[in-house]
């Protein structure tokens, strides 16, 4: 009796056992079709014409004022530099500085505030490390434009995740920067566009350091931001051709040279508005 009585039971077990595989792998299945749809969508609105209308020339605009701070925002910089220089194909390209689903995160956590921040927050945060600047409003047409710009890259991306496979890259977790063969690596693959001086040349290759270079309060400011940056995005005329331990040397000689210094006393104000503006 006992001994039918424990079969049964290992049936029971084995079927239940089975049916939580069966339920495990289901929803694994569609995870993966949600993460590959996902994806896509992803590729659809890196590739995507702007809409027609009033909406499509504010996301312009947004755009624009990316790929060419300098002109269309003077005003609110003093790093001679585009948000697209962090942000590389006016932030299209997967893991370098990508915009894509950027939109869906928001608001979250902001460590370095320590509270919940906007996504103008973090706009406010570039032009003010980054661009070593001032932000602008948050109701100017240029601060709008460009929310509206990442968030038309965003449409369709799941709300506070964002799409898949975006982020920064991985390097090898055991590895130590060394300057001086940044340097080295400096020299042979770097200096021909950034200059022998890290000044750069003009919106295509921004300077890395110097007086119109970013801020020492940038993400780009610390090597564990940069090294992932240089290892997808540079060099331009070969991007990705570095290896992990390149990539951190690079990101250490460059950020062993001087630049400005974020002074986190200054007042940020923006212009007063009338009530009935709002």
């Amino acid at each position: 009796m006992r001994r039918i009585f424990l079969l049964a039971s290992i049936a029971a077990l084995a079927i239940v056992i089975i049916a939580c595989a069966s339920q495990i792998k289901s929803r694994m299945q569609s995870l993966e079709t949600h993460l590959e749809a996902s994806a896509r969508q992803a590729q659809v609105n890196a590739t995507a014409t702007f809409p027609p209308g009033a909406e499509g020339e504010l996301i312009r605009y947004g755009h624009d004022l990316i790929a060419d701070t300098p002109r269309l925002a003077s005003h609110n910089i003093m790093a001679q530099m585009s948000c697209s220089a962090c942000h590389v194909a006016d932030g299209r390209q997967p893991h370098a500085g990508s915009f894509l689903g950027t939109y869906a995160r928001f608001p979250q956590w902001s460590k370095r505030a320590n509270r919940f921040i906007l996504l103008q927050d973090r706009l406010a945060e570039c032009f003010l490390y980054s661009m070593n600047g001032k932000p602008p409003a948050y109701y100017s047409k240029e601060m709008v434009a460009m929310t509206a710009y990442i968030a038309w890259l965003s449409r369709g991306a799941p709300t506070s995740v964002g799409f898949p496979d975006q982020g920064p890259v991985m390097l090898q977790a055991d590895l130590q920067p060394n300057a001086g063969a940044g340097a080295q690596l400096y020299a042979a693959r770097c200096q021909v566009c950034h200059g022998v001086d890290g000044a750069g040349a003009g919106l295509r290759y921004p300077p890395l350091w110097g007086p119109k270079s970013f801020n020492d309060g940038a993400g780009m400011s610390h090597v564990n931001r940069m090294a992932p940056f240089i290892r997808v995005a540079m060099p331009q005329n070969s991007p990705g051709t570095l290896t992990d331990q390149q990539a951190l040397d690079v990101a250490a000689f460059i950020l062993s040279k001087p630049r400005p210094h974020f002074k986190k006393s200054r007042l940020v104000d923006f212009p007063a508005q009338r009530a009935d503006y709002f």
